[in-house]
């Protein structure tokens, strides 16, 4: 399983990669593995500016829906729109082409408070 070691973790099995002012945030390989094959990636809060641990959207697999959390406050400036008609990117590649939303970072401190890719297997036992 991969753990890049350039993003941040949160507890919710989300991911961030910082660039600059902004950032993408995705799910972990873990968590696409857990939930099985992605169908569906309803996201509506392009625009919005989300609390950390708020619900930005959900993913949708055969089996269940899980909410996607906010692992810091910020605003969502895109929606990966390939998602759209390939959601299963999350499922190929969960770091990469797969990621969810691009947000500005409306607090970096809270990105001090996230794992690193260390703390994040230790957490689900890698």
């Amino acid at each position: 399983m991969n753990f890049p070691e350039n993003l941040k973790y949160s507890k919710d099995h989300e991911w961030i990669r910082v660039e600059g002012d902004t950032a993408f945030i995705g799910i972990t390989e873990f968590a696409q593995s857990e939930l099985g094959e992605i169908v569906y990636v309803d996201v509506t809060t392009e625009g919005d500016t989300i609390a950390k641990d708020g619900v930005f959207g959900s993913v949708e697999a055969v089996k269940t829906v899980s909410d996607l959390l906010m692992p810091v406050s910020g605003e969502v400036l895109e929606v990966n729109a390939e998602l759209e008609d390939k959601p299963e990117l999350i499922n190929e590649d969960p770091y990469g082409k797969g990621w969810i939303i691009k947000i500005t970072v409306n607090d970096v401190s809270e990105l001090d408070k996230l794992l690193s890719a260390a703390d994040y297997k230790n957490l689900i036992g890698k």
